[in-house]
């Protein structure tokens, strides 16, 4: 059984229903990427209370784990995951109006979570409409697109530590950057956020909206499978334009390509294999190395045996 023993699946269906427990599950049904071998156990999570003794009981054991939400901005090695998958999804999507708020629980999609402002004729989100992952990912990474990020709608963050505790936390303290947060350097999981929005017309924000989705289609590979931008934009420059300018543009490796559209986002244009994206990844980086002196870091999270 790996790193996972059978005590270990006899606690988890203590405190999870049988139904939400998945052994060797298949990570590409899983991940935007539509790749990734086996996670030896998967499960699908319905509330905190589960949480608070699953995640415990885990580190306990020694057990490693991952938490999940649309695995929109993740790639999971062919070889698969030998611990814990906890699945934030739509187990946990619940949203609330508060005045000019939103309350919204870690596995509500950023799209869903949008419209809703939009019903409600919030404006301030209108950037994340088109953004696949979930409320919770937006967080850890501080997701952002078109001149916006979620450091400018977050009043609130409820977490939970490797304890189970529960902690509030202020948007002013989650240490926000360029695709990075303090749960980035800390073993805190999202629980749900309080979005801090404005009122607004909403005809105006659905038409913003709906500009904003244009712009993704005409300038991004929607049409591919990926886990979005693969690499960090580095300081002074556009990693794209960096991977164009070294000749990479449809640089390919079995199903795995350089985007002709956007040479920062490497797609699955098949039945790609994470090594093939790796292998992508690691000429990219290599190249624009030699070209220009500049390391390309990825964004894409790594997970698993390669």
């Amino acid at each position: 059984m790996g790193k996972i023993s059978s005590f270990t699946y006899e606690f988890i269906g203590v405190h999870v229903p049988k139904d939400n427990i998945l052994l060797n599950e298949p990570m590409d049904k899983h991940t935007t990427f539509r790749i990734g071998g086996k996670a030896r156990c998967f499960v699908k999570i319905s509330n905190a209370g589960q949480l608070s003794k699953l995640v415990p009981g885990l580190k306990e054991r020694g057990v490693p784990y991952f938490v999940l939400g649309n695995g929109s901005n993740l790639l999971v090695g062919d070889l698969g995951y030998e611990g814990v998958i906890l699945q934030i999804g739509s187990g946990m999507n619940g949203m609330a109006l508060e005045n000019s708020n939103i309350r919204a629980q870690a596995g509500a999609l950023l799209c869903q979570v949008a419209k809703y402002a939009q019903q409600k004729g919030l404006a301030g989100l209108e950037f994340a409409s088109g953004i696949p992952g979930t409320i919770g990912g937006g967080i850890v990474m501080n997701a952002g697109a078109y001149g916006g990020e979620m450091k400018q709608v977050v009043a609130q963050v409820t977490v939970m530590d490797e304890k189970g505790q529960v902690i509030t936390l202020e948007g002013d303290s989650m240490e926000f950057g360029y695709r990075t947060s303090i749960i980035k350097s800390r073993p805190l999981i999202v629980l749900e956020v309080l979005l801090r929005l404005r009122p607004g017309d909403p005809e105006k924000i659905q038409a913003k909206m709906e500009e904003l989705a244009q712009q993704r289609k005409a300038k991004q590979p929607l049409e591919f499978a990926s886990a979005g931008s693969t690499f960090k934009r580095p300081q002074g420059y556009f990693a794209g334009k960096l991977i164009m300018d070294a000749g990479l543009k449809g640089y390919s490796v079995g199903d795995a390509r350089v985007s002709e559209k956007h040479c920062g986002f490497v797609v699955n244009t098949g039945r790609a294999s994470a090594a093939d994206v790796m292998e992508v990844i690691q000429k990219v980086q290599k190249k624009v190395k030699e070209d220009t002196g500049v390391s390309l870091e990825p964004e894409v999270i790594l997970l698993g045996d390669f």
